[in-house]
C-alpha cells in the first residue's frame, strides 16, 4: 500500500525520488490556474511538461507546453486537476532496469534496456542498452536504492532518461512486472514473471542473468493480425489473448534472440 501511495501520484513520486537524493527533472506543483503559469515562466525555458498528478500512464494526462497560454488550454482540457508541471529533458534516450526483491531484502536486477516509444506506447526494448559497464551499475544501483526505501517486495522496473553525458535520470517508477522486461521471458533462464512469484512466496530470487542478446518488440492494434508472418520469422511470438483489437492497444509481443554480446 505504501509503494502505491507513491507510485500513483507523479507529485508524491517525484518528492520521493528526490528524497533520496536521485536525479530527476525539476518539478513544481500546479493545483490553480495562476499558480501553474508563474510555475511554467518561473522554469525560465522554452517548454515544459503538464502532467496530471493520478492516473497517466502510456502518454495519457500529459501535454508539452510552450508558454503560458498553452498551459492555460493543456490545463483545462485536464479540468484542472492538480497537476505536476516538469521540464522538458532533452535526453539521448530512454531506459528502464528490471529488478526484483525478496521478502529478505535480497535484490537481483536484470541488464538494462534501452527503450524506444511511438506515440508514448513503448514500441521496442533493446538488451543490452547503450549504456557503459559504470552506468550499467548505476542504474541497477539505483534500482537497488528506490525497492530498499520502500521496503518494497517483488518485481519492479525504474524508467531512466539517459542524458548525452550519460548521466542517469529518474523519470518513474512502475511497481509491477514490466512492458520493457518481457524481454526475460525469453532471454533469461528466469523471468521477471517466475522472479515475482518467487519473491512474493518468500523462494529464493532467480539468477537474472540473460543468455543471450534480445529485442523484444510490441504488437499494437491491427500488428497481431499478422501473427503467422512474425512467427515464421523466428521470433519468439506471445499473443495476449484480447478479444477486440483496438488502435494504441497491446495485444501481444515477440522477440528476437541473438548471441551474448556484454553489457555495457
Amino acid at each position: 500500500p505504501a509503494t502505491l501511495g507513491v507510485t500513483q501520484d507523479r507529485l508524491d513520486e517525484k518528492r520521493f525520488i528526490d528524497s533520496l537524493g536521485l536525479k530527476t527533472a525539476k518539478f513544481g506543483h500546479v493545483s490553480a490556474t495562476e499558480q501553474g503559469r508563474d510555475a511554467f515562466l518561473q522554469f525560465g525555458e522554452d517548454r515544459a511538461v503538464l502532467k496530471t498528478r493520478r492516473l497517466g500512464y502510456d502518454g495519457k494526462g500529459q501535454a508539452v507546453v510552450r508558454s503560458g497560454e498553452e498551459f492555460l488550454e493543456a490545463f483545462k482540457s485536464f479540468h484542472e486537476v492538480p497537476c505536476i508541471l516538469e521540464s522538458f529533458v532533452e535526453f539521448d534516450f530512454e531506459a528502464s532496469v528490471v529488478a526484483v526483491r525478496g521478502v529478505d531484502g535480497t535484490l537481483a536486477a536484470y541488464d538494462p534496456s534501452e527503450n524506444i516509444h511511438s506515440n508514448h506506447i513503448l514500441r521496442r526494448s533493446v538488451v543490452p542498452a547503450r549504456l557503459s559497464p559504470e552506468r550499467t551499475k548505476e542504474a541497477k544501483a539505483i534500482a537497488r536504492k528506490i525497492a530498499d526505501a520502500l521496503d518494497y517486495v517483488g518485481v519492479l522496473a525504474v524508467e531512466l532518461f539517459v542524458m548525452n553525458s550519460g548521466a542517469l535520470l529518474v523519470n518513474e517508477i512502475a511497481p509491477r512486472v514490466h512492458n520493457s522486461g518481457h524481454w526475460t521471458i525469453d532471454g533469461c533462464l528466469i523471468s521477471q514473471f517466475e522472479n515475482h512469484i518467487r519473491a512474493i512466496a518468500g523462494w529464493p530470487l532467480g539468477d537474472p542473468a540473460r543468455h543471450s542478446d534480445a529485442v523484444m518488440e510490441n504488437l499494437i492494434g491491427d500488428e497481431a493480425s499478422e501473427w503467422r508472418a512474425l512467427a515464421a520469422r523466428g521470433g519468439a511470438l506471445h499473443l495476449y489473448g484480447k478479444r477486440e483489437i483496438r488502435a494504441g492497444r497491446k495485444m501481444g509481443h515477440v522477440t528476437w534472440l541473438s548471441a551474448k554480446t556484454a553489457s555495457g
